[in-house]
């Protein structure tokens, strides 16, 4: 036997096909009218021996197959270069033609021509030379259509082949193994709505008495830290002991202090000893209480009583989200450093590192959480719905357009029963525009609130997709894991949280794509960007769809307005060469169940110093980020979610920037912009553009990953901010022939003394369901004073390489 495995049937195995002994087998099956596809149902035996013969004597190779030793199946493997399908589509290296025969079936056994067809691609892709395995069943055979999808082909379109009309399928190594992993995985079928079905018990299995006080002594240790830090609450220095600083607080009300340890870091960043903290009330000691801590400081704290509620079931959402992630997240630091992208994603653990309520998700239920919060792993498929072109409005890329994205985006199949619904219903399907849309949303908002809209036929819903989903850090963006290398898809999604409501403005899209498109000539055009390997993850396509009665002139903004848009970005994954990984940001600031941090993993791992490591990261992110500014006067929102860096033996190498349509400035700039880009031209105080560095970089990233390596390595802070320095000076020295950049290094220097305080909470406090407005985020900010510069110390010396590296 050429090849063997075992399957939840049986034995199944593989021999070359013999003419004279197994043709009367053959002609058997051919015989039978479930094979009316094989087009040999009138054949006599000798019919059958001749044409075998034949196929034998070309490029075709014939294959018996067993099951237990006794005859299951035939397989043929053609090449595609030399058969009739290569007039059809542009024959690629490595591509293998296959056709499969299964025995009529003696009795009913689940999963029996499933496990056949696997088998067969387990055997092909054992050929490291076939890369792509190529089908053309019969359009009329449905059967084996949905046998193809489940097994990772997808169908793109009808060819004629003369003797049949035909689907063209293709399935390369990825889309078969990611099929497999689906397989694997125990999740509810297409069309499961869990909060119909789950069971009551299991909407609180992870709420008990331990994990309720472990993850409230975490949470409050970051509360404290982080309102300390913007300088809402001031604990006092009471004492030192053994090089411990001891601190108290005292609340506003109820006679209640909190008394605990810390070490104040740069950037007024307290390093709290979580263990340490206690809490009396009338001098007796209480449990910890995240909850209770809003309660007794929303005076000091400044919280409207009107949104004090709100904001608890925000901080009490989080708290539940957080002892989810405590009993179900399983790998350790060491692991996720190997560990694939979507695995990376789903383990993360903290959300943003500065928000204290930022997991609030209001509008889930318990169950809506466990099917769509992105560390509950739940693979979703999404809703499809047809938006009519009179309220739908569709806008692409340069590069794209409507039908070709969604031949790429859909099966052939798929796409031919969407259109059969819109003609079943009399209209005409090149009317409509093809729309993603979250379950949630469907259940809860569109199909309440955009009745009249359905009723009409403006809207008709078509159902769920063929492919599978998981939902990413930023909750609203799916990866597509039936399919991993098609885009992310986007939706709205009408939850509070962290300070927005989810949804997806449909004035937006109509120009993101000409946003997205703008900038990516730009970094393609800019040598030094691309000496850096900078790049942006285009928003590729976007869909929105205008509901009259919210945009009637009387109805103001509101969020109603953003319940129904998507867009579709490019996938990272097709970036990837040989030996590359990727992970978002985030993950670097990830701390496992232990306590043990990603970062430090990633650099033992790759066999680097920490200074060696920084530097090369340093040179990924910081380095594009100042060009982006001091060149082309450019800010991104560049925290841990919206980048993603690829890494070569956990080393980054290079960093792609996403969110781009809703999260790009371009500040107090001339540059005569498409009118289609014009609304990211923003005017603000000058004084105030460098806060895009020292906000989201400094503040935002670099406090959390300085106290980790501090903590973790004893890597001292100093040293860390000497490499930023070392970076900014070393772009600097880069750019000393750019008189543009040089002018505006003198007059916007990130070496000066101290900077205005941006503090996020203040935001979120403030206003809870729309902190920023987006058309002018500069009048929204809101600050403490000022912070101390790290690097302010570093301004009169000249960078140094480190290691070589620089």
């Amino acid at each position: 036997m050429l090849f063997f495995r075992e399957k939840n049937i049986g034995r199944l195995s593989l021999r070359e096909f013999q003419l004279d002994n197994d043709v009367a087998q053959l002609h058997q099956w051919t015989s039978q009218p479930y094979a009316e596809f094989w087009g040999l149902v009138d054949a006599d035996e000798a019919e059958v021996r001749k044409t075998y013969a034949e196929l034998m004597a070309g490029h075709t190779r014939v294959f018996l197959g067993f099951v237990n030793d006794q005859p299951g199946f035939l397989l043929e493997l053609y090449q595609p270069a030399e058969d009739a399908v290569a007039q059809h589509y542009d024959v690629l290296p490595g591509d293998q033609g296959m056709h499969i025969l299964i025995a009529p079936a003696k009795q009913k056994i689940s999963g029996f021509t499933f496990d056949i067809f696997t088998f067969i691609m387990e055997f092909m892709f054992s050929d490291p030379a076939i890369q792509r395995i190529v089908v053309e069943p019969d359009v009329r055979n449905h059967k084996i259509h949905q046998l193809n999808q489940r097994a990772g082909f997808q169908h793109e379109r009808v060819i004629d082949l003369g003797h049949k009309q035909a689907c063209l399928a293709f399935c390369r190594r990825s889309q078969f193994e990611a099929a497999m992993a689906l397989q694997q995985r125990n999740f509810p079928p297409r069309g499961y709505h869990a909060g119909m079905q789950t069971e009551p018990l299991a909407a609180v299995s992870s709420i008990h008495p331990e994990s309720w006080q472990q993850v409230n002594r975490q949470h409050l240790s970051k509360a404290i830290s982080e309102l300390a830090h913007e300088r809402m609450i001031e604990p006092k220095l009471v004492g030192e002991q053994q090089g411990r600083q001891h601190y108290l607080l005292v609340s506003d009300v109820d006679d209640v202090e909190y008394r605990f340890c810390a070490e104040i870091m740069q950037l007024n960043h307290w390093l709290m000893d979580t263990g340490s903290i206690r809490k009396y009330q009338q001098g007796e000691e209480k449990p910890l209480d995240s909850v209770q801590f809003m309660i007794e400081f929303h005076k000091t704290l400044n919280i409207a009583d009107d949104m004090l509620p709100t904001y608890l079931e925000e901080i009490t959402a989080t708290l539940c989200s957080a002892a989810y992630k405590l009993e179900n997240q399983t790998l350790t630091a060491e692991e996720l450093t190997q560990a694939d992208f979507q695995q990376v994603e789903t383990s993360m653990t903290e959300g943003h590192p500065s928000f204290i309520a930022n997991n609030g998700r209001i509008g889930f239920d318990a169950a809506d959480f466990r099917t769509y919060a992105p560390e509950s792993a739940n693979p979703v498929a999404l809703i499809w719905i047809a938006a009519h072109k009179s309220r739908a409005q569709f806008s692409a890329c340069e590069d794209y357009d409507y039908k070709s994205l969604i031949a790429a985006e859909f099966d052939w199949t798929t796409r031919q029963q969407f259109d059969q619904q819109l003609s079943d219903k009399s209209l005409n399907p090149d009317d409509y525009i093809l729309m993603p849309v979250h379950p949630w949303q469907w259940y809860n908002k569109l199909a309440i609130v955009y009745a009249p809209d359905i009723a009409s036929q403006h809207l008709v819903c078509l159902g769920y997709g063929d492919d599978y989903y998981l939902a990413q850090q930023s909750i609203r963006t799916f990866f597509n894991i039936s399919q991993p290398h098609k885009h992310y898809v986007k939706t709205a999604l009408s939850v509070l949280n962290m300070g927005f409501m989810r949804g997806l403005s449909s004035y937006y899209m109509r120009t993101t794509p000409a946003i997205n498109d703008w900038l990516n000539n730009l970094v393609i055009a800019d040598d030094y960007l691309q000496q850096k390997n900078f790049s942006v993850l285009r928003e590729v396509a976007a869909v929105g769809y205008s509901n009259p009665y919210f945009e009637h002139a009387e109805v103001k903004d509101s969020p109603y307005k953003k319940m129904l848009a998507g867009l579709w970005r490019e996938n990272p994954t097709r970036l990837l060469q040989p030996g590359q990984r990727l992970m978002t940001m985030a993950a670097l600031l990830h701390k496992d169940n232990d306590g043990k941090g990603v970062l430090p993993a990633m650099i033992r791992s790759s066999g680097l110093t920490i200074e060696n490591w920084l530097s090369r990261y340093l040179d990924v992110y910081l380095t594009p980020l100042l060009h982006c500014y001091y060149q082309h006067d450019l800010v991104f929102m560049p925290h841990g979610e919206n980048l993603i860096l690829i890494y070569e033996n956990n080393v980054p190498v290079k960093a792609l920037m996403k969110d781009i349509g809703e999260e790009i400035c371009l500040l107090n700039s001339d540059t005569q912009l498409p009118d289609d880009v014009k609304r990211i031209s923003i005017r603000m105080p000058e004084e105030m553009e460098t806060l895009s560095v020292f906000t989201d970089v400094f503040d935002g990233i670099f406090r959390y990953l300085s106290q980790i390596l501090w903590q973790e390595c004893e890597f001292s802070e100093q040293d860390f901010w000497r490499l930023v320095a070392n970076c900014i000076q070393h772009y600097m020295a880069d750019q000393q022939n750019n008189s543009r950049v040089t002018k505006k290094l003198a007059e916007h220097s990130l070496f000066i003394d101290e900077f205005a305080h941006s503090c996020l909470n203040r935001l979120q406090l403030g206003n809870n369901k729309q902190m920023v407005d987006l058309s002018d985020p500069g009048s929204s900010l809101k600050f403490a004073g000022t912070l101390v510069n790290p690097i302010a110390c570093f301004a009169a010396q000249k960078h140094s390489p480190v290691d070589g590296i620089i």
